[in-house]
C-alpha cells in the first residue's frame, strides 16, 4: 500500500476497524478474500482457543482458593462446575449469532453490537454497546493494577531475601503502573485482533505457567503438613462475623461467575476464524476445549489452595506462600502473570479500539488524519502501516487507564461491580434473547420457559455479587488516599 488514501482502500481492512469491502460478489469467496470482500481470515480452533484462554484464565485464577474457602468443599466446586456449564451453553448460543440467517453463507456480524442489531435491534443495541465497552475499559484498569502488584511482589521478594526480612520493603505501585502503561502503548499499535494471535499464545502459555506454580506449591504445602484443610461449609463463623460470611459468600459467587466470562469478546474472536467448516462449528469446539481446560485448572488451583490454607486462604494464592522459599519460583510466577496481563490487556482492548476507529472513519470519511496510513519499511519483514489517529487515540486511552489505576488503586472492587452488571446482560440475557429471536421459539413453550429461568437465575446472582462488591468498595474508601498506594 502506498502512502495515500486511494491505495489505503486496497490494503487489508482491519477486521473490526474499518467497515470497508472490496467488490467481491457476496457468497463468492476467492483465494485472497472471504465472502464479505475482506482478506481471508486465518484463525483456527487453536488460535481461537488461545484467545479464549488468554481472556478467561486471568490472574483471577489465583483468587479462586479464597472463593472456595468462603463456600466450602461442597458448594465451591459445585458452583464452579455449574458456571462452566452455563458459560459453555450461552457461548454456544452466541456463536450461532455470528451469521444472520444461514450459518454458512449468511451476513456476518463483526462485533457483539452487530449481532444484537441484526437479531434484536432498537434500544438494546445501545444498551449492549454501553455495557460492553464500559466493561472493557474497566478490565484495562483492573489489569494495570494487577500487573503492578505482581511487579512489586518480585521487587519485594528480592528485597526481603537480601535483607533477611529486616527491611519492610515498602514500595509505591505508581512506577510499575507507568512501566506497564508504556508497554501497552507499544503493543496497542498492533492494528487489529487478527494480528495478535502470537501474543495470545504467549499469554496463554504464561497463564499455565503461573497457575501450575500455584498448584505445585499448594500440593507441596499439603504434603508437608500432611493434612487437607477446609470444611464442607466454608469459612467458619468466629473467623468472620455472620454478616461478613454473607458478603464474602456473595462476592465469592461473583468471583467464580466472572472468572469464566469472555462472551464480551466472543464475536470478535469468531470474526478471526477461517471457513469452511462454519465459524460457529469451529467456535463451539474452541469454546468446549477452552472451558474444559479452564475448569480443570480452576478446580486444581482453587481446591489445592483451599486444602493448603483452609479458612486462611489468601486473596492471591502466590502471596500466601510468603517471600522466601522458594522465592525465585514465586518471581517466575509473578513475571508470568505480568507477561500474561500484557497480552490479555490487548485481547480485551482490541474490540474497543476497533469500535472507536470504525466510528471515527464513518463520522469523518474525508479526514486524512483518520484514514491515511503511512508506510514504514521494516528490513527483513513486511512494512508497518502507521495510522496517526490510531497512534494518538490508543496512546491516550492507555494513559487514561494508567492514571485512573494510580488514582483508584482499589478499582478491582469497582471492576467487580462492572463485572456484576456486565455478566448477566452480555453472558446470558443477550445470547438467550438472540437465540429465541433467531430460532423463533414460541413464547411460553417449555424451551422458552427454561431459557428465561436460566436468565433470571443469573440475574439474581449478578445482583447478589454486585452487593458484595459494593460492600468491598465501602470498606476500601475508609482508608483511601489517591496516588499514595504502597504494598
Amino acid at each position: 500500500m502506498a502512502q495515500n488514501a486511494a491505495t489505503t482502500k486496497n490494503h487489508y481492512s482491519h477486521h473490526q476497524v474499518f467497515d470497508m469491502s472490496i467488490d467481491v460478489p457476496a457468497g463468492n469467496a476467492s483465494k485472497c478474500y472471504d465472502d464479505d470482500g475482506r482478506l481471508k481470515r486465518t484463525g483456527t480452533i487453536w488460535t481461537a482457543s488461545a484467545h479464549i484462554i488468554t481472556a478467561v484464565i486471568g490472574s483471577g485464577v489465583l483468587s479462586l482458593a479464597w472463593a472456595i474457602a468462603q463456600l466450602g468443599w461442597i458448594a465451591g466446586p459445585a458452583v464452579m462446575f455449574l458456571f462452566s456449564f452455563v458459560i459453555y451453553y450461552t457461548s454456544s448460543l452466541l456463536a450461532d449469532c455470528y451469521r444472520s440467517g444461514d450459518s454458512i453463507s449468511g451476513k456476518r456480524n463483526y462485533t457483539y453490537m452487530d449481532a444484537v442489531r441484526s437479531n434484536l435491534g432498537g434500544v438494546k443495541v445501545k444498551v449492549c454497546g454501553l455495557i460492553q465497552y464500559l466493561n472493557l475499559f474497566g478490565v484495562a484498569i483492573g489489569y494495570t493494577i494487577a500487573a503492578s502488584i505482581s511487579m512489586m511482589a518480585i521487587n519485594r521478594s528480592n528485597c526481603f531475601h537480601e535483607s533477611g526480612g529486616k527491611n519492610p520493603c515498602q514500595i509505591s505501585s505508581n512506577p510499575y503502573m507507568i512501566m506497564f502503561g508504556i508497554t501497552e502503548i507499544l503493543f496497542s499499535q498492533i492494528p487489529d485482533f487478527d494480528q495478535i494471535w502470537w501474543l495470545s499464545i504467549v499469554a496463554a502459555v504464561m497463564s499455565f505457567t503461573y497457575s501450575s506454580i500455584g498448584l505445585a506449591l499448594g500440593v507441596a504445602k499439603v504434603v508437608a503438613t500432611g493434612t487437607i484443610r477446609g470444611s464442607f461449609t466454608g469459612i467458619s463463623i468466629g473467623t468472620v462475623t455472620p454478616m461478613q460470611k454473607i458478603w464474602r459468600s456473595l462476592q465469592a459467587l461473583g468471583d467464580i461467575a466472572f472468572a469464566y466470562s469472555y462472551s464480551i469478546i466472543l464475536i470478535e474472536i469468531q470474526d478471526t476464524i477461517k471457513s469452511p467448516p462454519s465459524e460457529a462449528k469451529t467456535m463451539k469446539k474452541a469454546t468446549l476445549l477452552s472451558i474444559t481446560v479452564t475448569t480443570a485448572f480452576y478446580m486444581l488451583c482453587g481446591c489445592m489452595g483451599y486444602a493448603a490454607f483452609g479458612d486462611l486462604a489468601p486473596g492471591n494464592l502466590l502471596t500466601g506462600f510468603g517471600f522466601y522459599n522458594p522465592f525465585w519460583l514465586l518471581d517466575i510466577a509473578n513475571a508470568a502473570i505480568v507477561i500474561h496481563l500484557v497480552g490479555a490487556y490487548q485481547v480485551y482492548c482490541q474490540p474497543l479500539f476497533a469500535f472507536i476507529e470504525k466510528w471515527a472513519k464513518e463520522k469523518y470519511p474525508k479526514s486524512e488524519f483518520i484514514s491515511k496510513e503511512i508506510q514504514i519499511p521494516i528490513p527483513g519483514s513486511r512494512p508497518y502501516y502507521l495510522n496517526l489517529f490510531r497512534l494518538v487515540w490508543r496512546t491516550v486511552f492507555v494513559i487514561v487507564t494508567t492514571v485512573i489505576s494510580m488514582l483508584l488503586p482499589f478499582f478491582n472492587d469497582v471492576v467487580g461491580i462492572l463485572g456484576a452488571f456486565g455478566f448477566w446482560p452480555l453472558t446470558v440475557y443477550f445470547p438467550v434473547e438472540m437465540y429465541i429471536a433467531q430460532k423463533k421459539i414460541p413464547k411460553w413453550s417449555t424451551k422458552w420457559l427454561c431459557l428465561q429461568m436460566l436468565s433470571i437465575g443469573c440475574l439474581i446472582i449478578s445482583i447478589a455479587a454486585a452487593a458484595g462488591s459494593f460492600a468491598g468498595v465501602a470498606t476500601d474508601l475508609k482508608a483511601y488516599r489517591p496516588f499514595k498506594t504502597s504494598y
